[in-house]
């Protein structure tokens, strides 16, 4: 996993941290499955976009049988196995280009959620098992300063589908939520802010003092004390 830092703080001790989850609860999708069919239907057509729809379905029906997230996770990324980088850069900054020109593709309450939070001094963090590569660009847009996620491994410049360390899912967030608290050691995770949409988001969400749940239709709700006891 990695902390990729995106810019320059405006200030190097900011006032707290926020950690925003990406899918459904910062944008109305699954980024990396519905970029994975782009990708293959850019590649392959019609047959590009059934074999990845028929992989998918596989997925979801080995988790419906028990597979945890994580492993579900790392499944998905197996997908891109011997993909070029650069190709899959390039496809990258294309689908989000057209993707986000959509009206509903960003929640608009969390988007002004992680502005208030920037205008009071905050320093924003997306912490999500999305595919890394197409992270950066929705951090770039609500101006997050950070991207916590999985590393894809690689041979030369091409993927090699396995990730470096756990995925980004569940306690995987965690580990990345303290790695960068500690380096801010002046700020305590009482002070700090979280959004996510699912149950896996909770164990995130209870390391900090302000915990929000993001529902289907948008709206945002405070994780109640009895949920991060």
């Amino acid at each position: 996993m990695t902390i990729e830092p995106l810019s320059p703080l405006d200030d190097p001790t900011p006032a707290y941290l926020v950690f925003c989850d990406i899918d459904d609860t910062l944008i109305r999708c699954r980024s990396g499955v519905e970029f994975l069919r782009h990708y293959a239907g850019s590649r392959h057509g019609a047959e590009g976009e059934r074999a990845t729809d028929e992989l998918l379905a596989d997925l979801y029906a080995r988790m419906a049988r028990g597979m945890s997230r994580e492993e579900a996770n790392r499944e998905y990324h197996r997908a891109w196995r011997r993909s070029p980088v650069d190709e899959v850069e390039e496809h990258a900054a294309r689908w989000y280009e057209q993707r986000s020109a959509a009206a509903d593709f960003y929640i608009t309450e969390t988007v002004d959620a992680l502005r208030r939070h920037r205008a009071a001094g905050a320093a924003v963090a997306l912490v999500s098992g999305s595919f890394p590569l197409l992270m950066p660009h929705v951090a770039r847009a609500v101006g997050a300063q950070y991207v916590l996620g999985a590393r894809l491994e690689r041979c030369g410049r091409v993927l090699t589908g396995e990730l470096l360390g756990r995925p980004a899912i569940g306690e995987g967030k965690c580990v990345l939520v303290n790695e960068l608290l500690d380096l801010h050691p002046r700020i305590t995770p009482e002070d700090c802010h979280a959004y996510g949409d699912h149950e896996s988001d909770l164990p995130m969400l209870n390391m900090v003092g302000h915990a929000t749940l993001v529902a289907p239709d948008g709206s945002h709700a405070p994780v109640r004390p009895a949920v991060m006891a």
